[in-house]
């Protein structure tokens, strides 16, 4: 490979760095919900368990709306967002409680019915 290409590639790979350090400053900070009870559903829109959790979160979402905030990231298009968590697979839940302090996490599918026993067991009510 000639010198000018390999400087071209690597101001290339520099340029798209530097894109990325950009995007994650302006990313908007993610957590729990001030006041109430919150989970946070750390995953990624390809991934195949959290798109079967993506309808799941959505009823979820609707039936507790201003009784629960349930927040979904993608950890694939917002990596800093997982390192904040420290997650090590996807999907994984984090359920915080009315006070902002983490209560419990799962990694994995979970089922409508154990997100529903959480936020019961959180206080939250339907």
């Amino acid at each position: 490979m000639r010198k000018s290409s390999l400087l071209l590639l690597l101001l290339g790979l520099v340029l798209l760095a530097l894109a990325g350090l950009g995007a994650a400053a302006n990313a908007e900070p993610v957590g729990p919900a001030k006041g109430m009870v919150t989970m946070i559903d750390l995953g990624a829109d390809k991934c195949i368990p959290c798109r079967m959790m993506a309808p799941i979160l959505e009823e979820v979402r609707q039936e507790y709306k201003g009784k629960a905030a349930i927040i979904f990231v993608d950890v694939w298009k917002n990596p800093e967002v997982g390192r904040s968590f420290g997650i090590r697979a996807i999907p994984t839940q984090i359920f915080f409680g009315k006070d902002g302090k983490e209560v419990t996490r799962h990694q994995g599918f979970l089922p409508k019915e154990a997100i529903v026993a959480m936020l019961n067991k959180l206080g939250v009510e339907k």
